[in-house]
């Protein structure tokens, strides 16, 4: 009988806050905190490189990783 220790939890840093990594692409990350990825005002960059809509149902997310999501607003 084994007894090998438990897989950690793998992590990623969100605008500056570590999560648990849940999602394996940028499209399922966003839609799980209620963000519709084909909505307009919202950017992603992924390790500090802005990752474009049309590649966010196919970019992969993984351990490590820093995301950074930026929300366009209007105003003065």
């Amino acid at each position: 009988m084994s007894m090998e220790a438990p897989a950690a939890a793998a992590r990623i840093r969100v605008n500056g806050a570590d999560e648990l990594l849940t999602a394996s692409t940028i499209a399922e990350f966003l839609s799980q905190r209620g963000l519709d990825p084909a909505g307009r005002g919202i950017a992603v960059a992924r390790n500090g490189q802005v990752v474009p809509r049309a590649r966010w149902q196919d970019e992969p997310l993984g351990a490590g990783d820093r995301i950074e999501i930026v929300h366009a607003r209007q105003g003065g």
